[in-house]
């Protein structure tokens, strides 16, 4: 069986249709400098154990840095950081200058804003084409409510709505 060739272009489009929310991902590099990146792949896989995951794609800088990570921390984006997700997606030196940060787990590199946040020891990568899975165990996590920033066709959303609004 032949293997069926996508336009690359249309096959992005597609999968574009389908809304995500925005993360920032953290991490250590191994001379201790922080680096983080703008991610858009994080899932739940599993609540027991307490399981997520997300996807780092190899042509990106600190690439290297958070496939040899033991731990990350995945700040999910409220609708107000578009800025700060576009300032994590920008191929950067140091992308923390000018950002508070505190130190979490395992001297993670935390930012102060989000929706939730998630601290986790890596379990396992799993090779994926151009990007490498990272399956993450979560230690810790905070919650603080407010409106999702939202990724979907290209741009970013907010989405209004709360539980409040969803009959039982």
């Amino acid at each position: 069986m032949s293997e069926i060739r996508f336009n690359a272009r249309q096959l992005r489009d597609a999968l574009g249709a389908f809304s995500t929310g925005v993360t920032v991902v953290t991490t250590r590099a191994a001379d201790g400098s922080p680096v983080g990146m703008t991610v858009n792949s994080f899932t739940t896989v599993s609540l027991e154990p307490p399981l997520v995951l997300w996807s780092a794609h190899r042509g990106v800088d600190p690439f290297d840095a958070f496939v040899s990570a033991d731990h990350y921390a995945v700040h999910v984006l409220h609708a107000g950081q578009q800025g700060i997700a576009d300032h994590f997606a920008r191929s950067i030196r140091d992308k923390f200058t000018g950002i508070r940060i505190r130190s979490g787990i395992q001297g993670l590199p935390l930012l102060d804003d989000y929706t939730a946040r998630f601290q986790c020891r890596v379990e396992r990568r799993l090779e994926g084409g151009d990007h490498v899975m990272l399956l993450g165990h979560v230690l810790a996590f905070d919650h603080q409510p407010g409106e999702p920033l939202i990724f979907h066709a290209g741009g970013y959303h907010g989405c209004r709505g709360t539980n409040q609004d969803r009959q039982a």
